[in-house]
């Protein structure tokens, strides 16, 4: 709860936001080298791009036991946003996002990313983030208790995806 709270100050109601995330194996002299570029190109203070250490009672849980996607073997988690209080800049800031998502993707563990920070995410990035044995545990899931998808704005699992 405290970690979801850390950004209300700086995101109050009615802005405008997007972002992307990734998972990395390591912070490689490449990956730095993205960040280094990217990170300076952020026009609006409100935007932020914090990067998770995976470590610690994170990597003790295996895999199987939650329904959190991504791998548990640790690492570290970059959460590219955008935000901003007026549509022109919050347009630059979205372009900007998907632009550094797209030059530190070669650096990813897979294609998926943490759920809870992706803005629209495409049903094939939230199986990659799942994998399929997960995915397909959660989707029996969601099809007991949500079969008709009425939680759906969200990084959505729907119960009738083939």
């Amino acid at each position: 709860m405290q970690l979801q709270r850390l950004f209300d100050e700086d995101s109050p109601p009615g802005v405008l936001a997007y972002e992307k995330s990734l998972y990395l194996d390591e912070l490689t002299d490449e990956a730095i080298e993205v960040l280094a570029a990217h990170l300076p190109l952020m026009s609006s203070p409100m935007s932020d791009t914090p990067i998770f250490p995976l470590t610690g009672a994170y990597r003790s849980v295996p895999d199987g036991a939650t329904a959190f996607g991504g791998s548990r073997k640790g690492g570290w988690l970059v959460n590219i946003a955008a935000a901003a209080d007026q549509h022109d800049v919050y347009d630059a800031e979205r372009a900007r996002v998907r632009r550094f998502y797209e030059a530190l993707r070669p650096h990813a563990t897979g294609s998926g990313g943490y759920v809870n920070l992706m803005s629209n995410p495409e049903e094939e990035l939230v199986r990659d983030t799942y994998g399929p044995e997960k995915y397909r545990r959660l989707q029996s899931l969601k099809k007991l208790w949500d079969p008709d998808n009425i939680f759906h704005r969200n990084a959505n699992i729907r119960s009738d995806a083939v």
